[in-house]
């Protein structure tokens, strides 16, 4: 048993050691209160500042435009289509104008930025919102050949990249925000084809582009979003295009994966898709909003449960922990090579 001298000696030590733990616990907590009050703060006059957004015909930029629209932003909405045009407008106040644009043509881009200028005047423009991009052809590298990685990468990167270039001297004039789309597969590559490597080209950008424009009061937003049921996750046009990829493969290629592969692969995909997906779009719209309404926009949003608790963490574990994991996810090939 201790004496009641060792008891007496020790207890300094314990009430030091509770009173740090104390300190440091309501430190912690006045911190993650005022970052929340400071998160919360929002810009002013909402119906005098104009967003420019891309990809609207359908899924975030389609939420977001009618979403802004509904905040009583001034939202110009860039669309692909004229059915989706005339969805959007329909959908919408009278404040909200759409516009067609093709972010792979820099004509018609250039057209876009000439229509905002006039729009947006003197005060120039208030936000940008890179949304729009594709996905398929997803697959196997040796699947692949170079005209599949560029139909992905000039809309994902180039497009990204030619929209802000030409629009940033109405961004500067107006000391705006661009909101760039990323994806957590922009952190971890789990899939073969174009789609990785144009979100790892966005984020490089993305971080350039805030570096270079904070000392001309231009904010650099990116968004992270996880697996949501949109078009470009939608799986029959995955499995179209996968299918299409393997019909043209030389036999000796097909052979190296077996017959069963290329089943295996398109249900790996529906798996994943079905468990991960999340049909509630507003999570990534609101990361979006929020980057355009707040006083203190943050440099990087995450959405969905699976970007936070599994593939961000998991982006930052040694590569052979992230490898073994994905390995799992999809099927091994037959390694038939004559």
């Amino acid at each position: 048993m201790l004496s009641s001298d060792s008891l007496t000696s020790c207890l300094p030590e314990v009430v030091s050691s509770h009173l740090t733990l104390t300190c440091a616990v309501t430190v912690a907590s006045l911190a993650a209160v005022l970052w929340y009050i400071r998160d919360s703060y929002l810009v002013e006059a909402f119906h005098q500042k104009h967003v420019f957004i891309t990809g609207c015909d359908s899924g975030f930029g389609n939420l977001l435009a009618r979403q802004l629209d509904g905040r009583g932003f001034r939202v110009i909405a860039a669309c692909l289509t004229e059915k989706g045009s005339a969805d959007l407008a329909a959908a919408a106040s009278s404040r909200l104008k759409t516009f067609l644009m093709d972010v792979t043509d820099s004509a018609s881009i250039r057209g876009a930025a000439e229509f905002v200028s006039r729009e947006v005047g003197e005060q120039g423009l208030w936000g940008l919102v890179n949304n729009a991009g594709r996905s398929v052809p997803i697959g196997p590298l040796d699947w692949m050949q170079l005209e599949d990685f560029t139909k992905v990468l000039d809309v994902n990167l180039t497009g990204v990249i030619d929209v802000t270039l030409q629009f940033l001297p109405l961004l500067k004039k107006g000391r705006g925000r661009v909101v760039n789309v990323s994806s957590i597969l922009g952190r971890l590559s789990i899939i073969g084809g174009g789609y990785c490597p144009s979100k790892y080209g966005v984020e490089a950008f993305s971080d350039s582009l805030r570096r270079n424009m904070q000392e001309f009061g231009v904010s650099v937003s990116i968004v992270e979003p996880g697996f949501f049921k949109t078009n470009v996750t939608r799986l029959d046009l995955i499995e179209a295009d996968l299918r299409r990829l393997w019909s043209r493969l030389p036999q000796g290629v097909r052979d190296s994966y077996g017959p069963a592969y290329f089943d295996d692969y398109v249900k790996a995909q529906a798996f994943s898709m079905g468990i991960l997906s999340s049909p509630d779009l507003s999570k990534v719209t609101w990361c979006m909003e929020h980057a355009l309404a707040a006083r203190f926009p943050r440099t990087r949003y995450s959405a969905g449960w699976d970007a936070k608790l599994l593939w961000i963490p998991l982006s930052y574990l040694p590569s052979f922990v992230s490898d073994f994991f994905v390995s799992l996810l999809l099927p091994s090939p037959a390694c038939n090579i004559n």
